[in-house]
């Protein structure tokens, strides 16, 4: 591929990195507007806690589609194939914008970015909510997620696995990088779906119902390109 080329369907991470600081502005404008038009109506909502789920979500989905860019970025140079490419860039572009988004979010709810003595997950299990069922996700148990090797959340890839994904190249970083971007998707769609079950601001609510059904819509193109590949999702 020519550097032309490159530079076009990447920007050199750029179009990424700005899409966040966007998304971040928009949604705090955003926010900012929807709340002023509802107080003539009814009394705006209250601003979430900082052990809510509502920020616990922010929190977490930010970290973990900073992976998903990070992987999509390490692909991009690791293969030539167009599809898997244009895959990646599509993931990353999305997963920074919404990432901004939560970030914005717990700025204008003046909360911190990171919580202090809160395991990651926490709010997935109790916080004053009923909880959401956590059957079948690994790593989690009573009192949230059990982090290991850099994976701090449900699907997360490990250091590990980080290393051999920036050592491949051609099929083999493309297999890799399908089959942790599938399992990364696995557990985003969890997190989502305990947010959309379990959070209270309704824009966020929306988002996490989008972010089940995109993913999931992802989930079947990523097994369509490992089956083409002549490899499966792992178990």
């Amino acid at each position: 591929m020519t550097q032309g080329g490159r530079r076009v369907r990447w920007a050199a991470g750029s179009a990424v990195a700005l899409a966040v600081l966007f998304a971040g502005a928009a949604t705090v404008a955003s926010a900012r507007d929807e709340g002023a038009g509802h107080h003539t109506a009814a009394p705006a909502a209250a601003t979430p806690a900082s052990a809510s789920a509502d920020a616990g979500f922010a929190r977490d989905m930010a970290v973990h589609h900073q992976q998903a860019v990070e992987m999509s970025f390490i692909v991009r140079d690791r293969t030539e194939n167009e599809d898997v490419r244009r895959l990646a860039y599509d993931i990353a572009n999305t997963q920074a914008n919404q990432r901004g988004m939560l970030l914005g979010w717990l700025d204008l709810w003046e909360l911190p970015k990171a919580a202090t003595g809160q395991e990651p997950m926490a709010w997935m299990t109790g916080g004053g909510h009923e909880g959401h069922d956590m059957a079948g996700m690994p790593g989690m148990d009573g009192g949230g997620y059990r982090a290991h090797d850099g994976a701090l959340m449900p699907g997360m890839a490990t250091r590990t696995e980080l290393a051999a994904l920036r050592r491949a190249s051609g099929r083999q970083a493309e297999i890799l990088y399908l089959q942790l971007m599938t399992d990364h998707h696995k557990g985003g769609v969890d997190m989502a779906r305990g947010c959309a079950e379990l959070c209270t601001v309704k824009v966020e609510k929306r988002l996490a119902r989008g972010m089940v059904e995109a993913q999931r819509s992802e989930l079947d193109v990523m097994a369509g390109m490992l089956a083409e590949r002549g490899s499966a999702p792992r178990s």
